[in-house]
């Protein structure tokens, strides 16, 4: 495999999107299945979210700073094969767990190719994208995971509590989404995509992203309110206060002047609230998983 192909599959850039996954782990602790569990990751972060990632690019052909990839090195047919040959192997391994969950992953993918290739590309339009990629990058890896690593029928994973948790993994995603558009408005808009970031503006992006981050916030204190403890609660808000403030920081910082809204500080908000919910998810998993 070529050096710029292995690049634009973007492995690293999976970590960002842990959170959810250990969110199901956590909440589902008591149930969880090594080797389902084991299998449904390496499937979700080392095959198939890369797969997406390179397909992107490929259609994509970002000549800017994309995610995880400051300055994209140059694309090839190669990646285009590389990233069938990912999903075809992620969903060959979800054949381990059941046909169910193979199902969901090629669905995933199916999804994450109508968001890029030209013949559809849901990237152009601002509200179904967001809806998409909140609810499948949230709500279905969610549910899916859960019922592959816990063996749960669809009929135990259809109560309220893990559809409000998968209701919530998405509502964070909503909120978070926009953020990793804003760097990119020159080069969407050449491209004619016109995403929730390029249509709000650097200043809305912002604003939008505070308000649905803290409804996201209040809807995840009540949860563990409710399911697990008051100690729970407050410490999920704590695990969160590096992100506030650091956004809050980049706020200000891009209020006064826009060319902050940049890169380098889009991927330091991501990898702050990724080690913070991460590192939540984990200890939660593990009082979880002892009780």
């Amino acid at each position: 495999m070529h050096r710029h192909t292995l690049l634009h599959l973007r492995v690293p850039f999976s970590f960002f999107l842990l959170p959810v996954f250990l969110f199901a782990c956590a909440t589902g602790a008591k149930h969880l299945q090594t080797w389902p569990g084991v299998i449904a990751f390496f499937a979700w972060h080392l095959l198939i979210y890369p797969a997406s990632n390179g397909y992107n690019s490929y259609f994509d052909k970002d000549k800017g700073a994309i995610g995880g990839l400051e300055k994209p090195p140059p694309i090839s047919r190669q990646l285009y094969f590389t990233s069938l040959i990912f999903d075809a192997i992620g969903i060959a391994i979800g054949l381990w767990i059941s046909g169910q969950f193979a199902l969901a992953l090629f669905i995933y993918g199916l999804v994450s190719k109508a968001y890029s290739h030209p013949a559809i590309r849901l990237k152009r339009y601002p509200f179904l994208s967001l809806l998409t990629v909140s609810l499948f990058q949230g709500a279905f890896v969610f549910l899916t995971s859960l019922q592959a690593m816990t063996g749960f029928s669809w009929r135990e994973i259809f109560t309220f509590k893990w559809i409000l948790a998968a209701g919530l993994s998405s509502l964070m995603l909503a909120g978070s989404y926009p953020m990793t558009q804003i760097y990119q408005h020159e080069e969407d808009a050449l491209r004619g995509d016109c995403t929730i970031s390029l249509l709000l503006g650097i200043r809305g992006t912002f604003v939008y992203t505070l308000i649905v981050f803290l409804v996201a916030t209040a809807g995840f204190f009540a949860f563990f309110y409710v399911y697990f403890s008051l100690q729970w609660a407050i410490g999920f808000v704590a695990a969160l206060l590096p992100v506030m403030c650091f956004f809050l920081w980049w706020m200000w910082k891009a209020f006064a002047s826009p060319e902050q809204a940049n890169f380098r500080n889009a991927m330091r908000l991501n990898l702050i609230s990724s080690l913070c919910l991460n590192a939540f998810y984990g200890a939660l998993w593990w009082a979880n998983a002892q009780i």
